[in-house]
């Protein structure tokens, strides 16, 4: 049988171990090949072919559910669950996503883009099952990267607490997150990854318990509490953690050895109650320069196959950013020893790694906890330090409650600096960071900010850690600068709340934000073509928001637009017009951004124009808006 051939993951079923791994080999090698072409994640697919081929040869896809934690390491999944033909448009505009979505397969159960949400999610479907009299097994993936998050333990501390409740939760230990993982559960896992299986000890024992002349059997009674004193002793020391928390501990199990995983698993399912069996897996298997670099081969743009190098863009782009946010950090780092850098996880992704090599006494990871990762900041503030807590605008969402409890009312010095805020492109609606202009401009006490360019990120990095006052934060898009010159040292502060005039016109004000500035530019452009002269304004600041600026240019010129590259409700836009109304100024506002609707995984220049966000549609928006009797339509 040919990968090709597979449709519904139950026709693994029967496969000699022989077959079973040539459909391995052929999932690594399309893996291989369509992440080279369209860029994804890698390596944390590569890691559990056989994981998953010998758990679906323990299962009924047709009624029994298997969560994935995250999604990024379930492209063989994908394979072998009717997408072969189509796994070519993977993370590509209306072709397959790149995490798993409900609405892809019926045998997505359920979708995810962020961490730690697996067990809690398997547990409430097992619920379920049992409160309706169903018979399915609910089996949760999670990586030990994913363990470290508080939702896991706080799950894995529920169902130990459901004795009568079937749930098999299977760890994928690969020693990795994106980067190495940090904290205790990790150093303890990775001494369980050379300890013998439990269950054989346990095993074993009885066997040989049962050959003693005159006492094997007759010692039946106490056989059990025998075994689970045995078995206590035989456990590594995290195993025991988890058997005291309820579960059936198995393993370590050899993750890429089938007939050892297929064996393991048969026999989980026999077990009652919650089971954890613990797999011990290599990152990027069967690629060797992925098993070599397991963070640089977590995920890769397009790249060459043969010598794992990436394909070179056609023309030099500017730096990227988040490279110039980790650059300027570090700059100022070196002259504050306060300032310290935190990341829950995402050290390459934030650029913290550069920060980590040059100053490793100023830098913190703390796992994949977002909520920790914000409380300990308010923490550090607490005390005088200059914590700077680099966390992505879709990941903060996570820790909602700590910003405003415990650093906004207690109104603590945290300087928030949310990367991949707006489009991100090709990960999808789980992680575009489109809500948090709206998310945190309703909260006391703190100050927001976006750059219009990478030169003003660096004056909006020295505002951040000189504002000792408040919160404050600061959203940054993923991608590439303008080109335009950066500075090394001497960067001045900007005045908080004050934006600035770029350009002046009577016939309409144009308000943009963050990353909408220089499109604003390039629309007030298209309408002078046009005979329509734009006033265009670099707010900086939503919060407070230049309210002495914006407000008499409004009153004067009779006509407003705001742009923004974040959620509509409640965002910038919204902050303009509250700010007119409070003042009594009534005059239209045209409000552009990202309407109420999840954007899918496309390019970014795909999603706008989808959007209606290219620089020539929002110009053809505004003349229909305010000049539709004066002007013919943008050509």
């Amino acid at each position: 049988m040919h990968l090709s051939e597979i449709t519904h993951p139950n026709q693994l079923h029967g496969l000699s171990i022989r077959q079973l791994q040539q459909i391995a080999r052929q999932i690594r090698d399309k893996h291989l090949q369509t992440v080279a072409a369209t860029g994804g994640h890698l390596g944390p697919g590569l890691g559990v072919v056989e994981l998953t081929l010998g758990l679906y040869q323990t299962l009924d896809l047709d009624r029994d559910k298997v969560i994935w934690d995250v999604g990024h390491q379930a492209y063989p999944h994908k394979l072998i669950t009717g997408r072969y033909a189509n796994f070519h448009t993977l993370r590509q505009k209306d072709g397959i996503a790149g995490y798993l979505k409900r609405g892809e397969s019926k045998f997505d159960h359920f979708g995810a883009g962020h961490a730690s949400t697996s067990i809690s999610a398997a547990l409430g479907m097992a619920l379920a099952r049992d409160a309706k009299g169903e018979k399915f097994k609910s089996v949760a993936v999670i990586g030990d990267g994913a363990l470290t998050g508080g939702m896991a333990l706080e799950a894995i501390n529920h169902a130990g607490h459901m004795p009568k409740t079937n749930l098999l939760v299977v760890l994928n230990d690969n020693e990795m997150s994106i980067s190495p993982n940090v904290g205790a559960i990790p150093r303890y896992l990775n001494k369980m990854r050379l300890s013998p299986p439990v269950q054989f000890i346990k095993d074993n024992f009885e066997e040989q318990f049962k050959q003693i002349p005159f006492v094997g059997e007759s010692l039946s009674p106490e056989l059990g509490r025998i075994k689970e004193g045995m078995k206590r002793l035989a456990v590594p020391k995290v195993g025991a953690v988890f058997e005291e928390l309820g579960f059936t501990y198995m393993g370590p199990v050899d993750g890429h050895n089938l007939e050892e995983l297929i064996a393991t698993f048969q026999q989980a399912h026999q077990i009652q109650g919650p089971v954890l069996v613990h797999v011990a897996t290599i990152k990027g298997k069967g690629y060797e320069i992925a098993e070599q670099d397991q963070v640089g081969y977590h995920a890769q743009t397009p790249f060459n196959l043969t010598t794992g190098k990436a394909i070179p863009s056609s023309k030099p782009k500017p730096p990227a950013y988040a490279k110039v946010f980790a650059h300027t950090l570090v700059k100022l780092a070196e002259q504050n020893p306060k300032i310290i850098g935190i990341t829950a996880a995402m050290a390459t992704g934030t650029g913290l790694d550069k920060l980590q090599a040059k100053l490793p006494n100023q830098y913190i990871d703390v796992g994949i906890a977002e909520q920790h990762a914000v409380t300990l900041a308010a923490g550090l503030a607490s005390e005088g330090m200059r914590p700077v807590a680099a966390i992505y605008s879709t990941f903060l969402q996570r820790a909602y409650d700590q910003i405003i409890h415990d650093v906004c009312i207690q109104n603590l010095p945290v300087f928030f600096c949310l990367d991949r805020a707006g489009i991100v492109g090709a990960d999808g609606p789980t992680h575009q960071g489109m809500y948090d202009i709206a998310y945190l401009r309703c909260i006391p006490n703190i100050v927001l900010m976006a750059p219009k360019d990478e030169a003003e990120l660096q004056q909006m990095m020295v505002t951040g850690i000189n504002h000792t006052s408040s919160p404050i934060a600061m959203r940054f898009p993923r991608g590439n600068g303008h080109g335009v010159p950066l500075m090394e040292e001497g960067w001045e502060p900007l005045e908080i709340g004050k934006g600035e005039i770029l350009r002046n016109g009577d016939d309409v004000l144009i308000i943009g934000y963050g990353t909408m500035v220089y499109p604003s530019m390039q629309v007030a452009e298209i309408l002078s073509e046009h005979g329509i002269e734009a006033t265009v304004i670099n707010a900086r600041f939503v919060k407070p928001l230049d309210t002495e600026l914006i407000l008499p240019l409004a009153k004067k010129i009779g006509r407003v637009v705001t742009l923004e590259e974040g959620c509509v409700m409640g965002g910038f836009g919204s902050a303009v017009a509250e700010a007119l109304l409070d003042a009594d100024i009534v005059v239209p506002v045209k409000r552009i951004g990202i309407p109420d609707t999840l954007v899918e995984h496309a390019t970014p220049e795909e999603s706008k124009a989808e959007l209606g966000l290219t620089s020539r549609q929002i110009a053809e928006r505004v003349m229909q808006a305010y000049f539709q009797k004066e002007v013919s339509a943008v050509v």
